[in-house]
């Protein structure tokens, strides 16, 4: 006779474990047990049936699979767990017995380091495995780096969360790796393709962050503690793959000045020389203020510029073709009419680096100067200027220097122009100053910040004259979101996806509506006419009985028989038209003394002709669905019900837009 099993050894009752059961058999308390589930990875399941894997218990509790917290007793963190929680023993200790010089010493001393360098190399057994889960790495870490400092985010953490993103975005300049942005109402998205892998991220805006009590910033700061040693890892990789030393030199003093980029340094064998004009070769940028650029660093940009100048124009175009030729990238055609359309490779890296590479901007102080400047760099901008209040690190913080080329500005348009552009000068030699509100610098094309995003996602430059300050901007949609056949495209003209007869539909229901407007004044007028007839002049009612009014208006409703297309056409009588009116006035009727409008009539005719197609389309569509199962007819009308939805919220957009086109 084989053995009986017991109940609750098997089954789902021994593949889930609760949570009180796992901390009981880790012995660690119920905080790190939790932190220890976010480092390794570890999170509750649900099974199937809760009432067998509770083993019959009613209360609601919470389970983990049996194997997972197997997987946890040979965790080396488990051993500095357990330290901690006996040091903080003896630190209460000596608080109670008064010594708080032994309990400072050994908080200071013994406190066990906690490193997650294996569990990162545990989790992501590939570089490209990091890559993947590195979108909410980075916008946590950008959520960090701009909270303010208090007790639950300390300033250590914000530092280290603003270090790291700052690397990152150094490497994305450098690599030419990012691809689109869009502006939000939570934040800015970004969106970089390294190695093949699509990452996208959130970075809010810099508002002063109210820091709510609702949310537990204990658990989101375990995360960060994670998230911080996986982006290092990152960063290193990434780092050494373009042959750049890691960590970049860091200028603590240019920081607490507001440098941010400009405080990093990058250094290796694909950085040969720093320019000491505020940028380095590859993109990256120095740590020295814009007026310490020497005269002999301009001398021999202007030398190699004349050079280039100088050469042959044959050699010149030989060797933009090459470079075009190398930087195109494939693009896939649809074979066949009906095939189906692959998505299309992005811009190149070389693209993406010389997208901005012409021009020289300058960002006014009302603009946001980061993301403005790392998009700017991102693209190819070497040269880009702001004001000194919004920090170190600018090519130029002269607002009049003619150099600059573009000028982005947020705020009313200017109408006067600058009369001149003398200036006090510096020791270098350049003028610094600020030009005045309400005045414009000639031959300087002023933008709105959107014209960088838009320029951006389209991948070319982008005419200006639609972003200057003051004009209506064109609407900014997310790059990711491509628009389908049916649906309502702002980009599109209303020619290009307007259905057959929609204008001459709109044009007939707007001629309607004046026709009925002008009825109804006509009535109301009659009206008011006929009630100021009631009394004469001498003030006494002359009104017939209701039986003699009665009588007449009956005697006219006989006598009227409607009105003819021929009489209409030609030249009335007027006592008959007079006769015709107060008939139609007293039956409650309009008059239309127009003649037949021919244009009004075609419009008629085309309606009722797609009315007819209309009709005999449904017809054939109603026989089809004569010839489905059940289960199919159900799917294809809640099809049908989904698809008339967005049809007639695209039709409402389009109806909108011609009324304000017109207008």
């Amino acid at each position: 006779m084989a053995k009986r099993q017991k109940k609750g050894q098997a089954g789902q009752a021994k593949n889930f474990i609760t949570r009180t059961q796992a901390v009981r058999k880790l012995q660690i308390s119920l905080p790190d047990f939790r932190r220890l589930c976010i480092f390794k990875g570890i999170y509750p399941r649900e099974p199937r049936n809760i009432k067998k894997a509770n083993k019959s218990a009613t209360h609601s509790t919470t389970f983990y699979y049996t194997k997972d917290i197997q997987y946890l007793l040979h965790e080396p963190l488990l051993a500095k767990f357990r330290d901690q929680k006996a040091l903080s023993k003896k630190i209460a200790r000596s608080l109670g017995r008064n010594e708080v010089q032994d309990a400072a010493r050994m908080e200071k001393e013994r406190t066990p380091k906690i490193k997650l360098d294996h569990i990162v190399r545990e989790r992501y057994p590939t570089f490209v495995d990091a890559l993947r889960d590195l979108d909410d790495a980075l916008s946590l870490l950008f959520l960090f780096a701009n909270l303010p400092s208090t007790s639950t985010a300390p300033p250590k953490v914000i530092a280290k969360c603003q270090r790291l993103c700052h690397e990152f975005e150094h490497y994305l300049i450098t690599s030419h790796s990012l691809r689109k942005s869009f502006l939000s109402i939570k934040g800015i998205y970004y969106q970089a393709t390294i190695q093949g892998q699509d990452i996208m991220w959130l970075v809010p805006y810099r508002f002063v962050q109210q820091v709510s009590a609702e949310v537990d910033y204990r658990i989101m700061g375990t995360f960060v503690e994670f998230y911080c040693t996986l982006l290092g890892f990152v960063n290193f990789r990434l780092y050494t793959s373009l042959g750049l030393v890691y960590p970049p030199k860091f200028d603590t003093t240019s920081d607490e000045r507001g440098a941010e980029l400009a405080a990093f340094t990058l250094q290796g064998r694909n950085v040969s020389k720093t320019i000491e004009n505020g940028e380095n070769l590859d993109g990256g940028l120095s740590n020295g203020p814009a007026e310490t650029n020497p005269a002999a660093v301009q001398a021999q940009v202007e030398l190699a510029a004349a050079a280039q100048e100088d050469a042959p124009e044959e050699a010149q175009s030989d060797d933009v073709d090459d470079i075009a030729e190398e930087a195109a990238i494939d693009k896939f055609e649809v074979a066949a009419p009906e095939g189906e359309s692959l998505p299309q490779p992005s811009m190149s890296g070389n693209q993406a680096a010389s997208l901005f590479s012409n021009i020289t901007v300058f960002i006014s102080r009302e603009a946001p100067r980061h993301p403005i400047e790392f998009l700017l760099r991102a693209f190819g901008c070497q040269r880009i200027g702001w004001d000194a209040v919004l920090g170190e690190g600018a090519f130029t913080q002269n607002e009049a220097d003619p150099r600059i080329t573009h000028q982005i500005v947020d705020r009313p348009a200017a109408v006067e122009t600058l009369p001149n552009v003398q200036g006090d000068s510096t020791a270098n030699g350049q003028q610094s100053r600020s030009i005045k509100p309400g005045y414009i610098m000639p031959g300087r094309v002023y933008v709105q910040p959107q014209w960088i995003w838009d320029c951006v996602n389209e991948g070319t430059i982008l005419r200006t004259d639609t972003y200057a300050p003051g004009a209506t901007l064109p609407p900014h949609l997310s790059p990711w979101v491509k628009p389908t056949q049916g649906q309502y495209d702002p980009r599109a003209t209303l020619e290009e996806q307007e259905l057959e007869g929609e204008t001459d539909e709109d044009n007939v229901g707007e001629v309607e509506d004046e026709d009925q407007d002008a009825a109804g004044g006509a009535i109301d007028d009659g009206g008011a006419e006929s009630d100021d007839s009631v009394v004469d002049a001498g003030g006494m009612d002359v009104a017939d009985t209701d039986d003699e009014s009665k009588s007449a208006e009956e005697a006219e409703l006989d006598g009227f028989e409607g009105f003819d297309e021929e009489s209409d056409s030609g030249d009335e009588d007027p006592e008959l038209l007079h006769q015709q009116e107060l008939a139609a006035e007293a039956a409650g009727k309009p008059v239309s003394t127009k003649k037949s409008d021919p244009e009004r009539e075609r419009l008629e005719k085309a309606k009722k002709a797609r009315q007819v197609k209309q009709a005999k389309e449904d017809e054939e569509t109603e026989r089809r669905k004569l010839m489905m199962s059940n289960k199919k007819r159900k799917l294809f009308e809640k099809m049908q019900h989904s698809n008339e939805k967005k049809d007639a919220e695209a039709a409402k957009l389009r109806k909108k837009r011609r009324k304000i086109e017109r207008a």
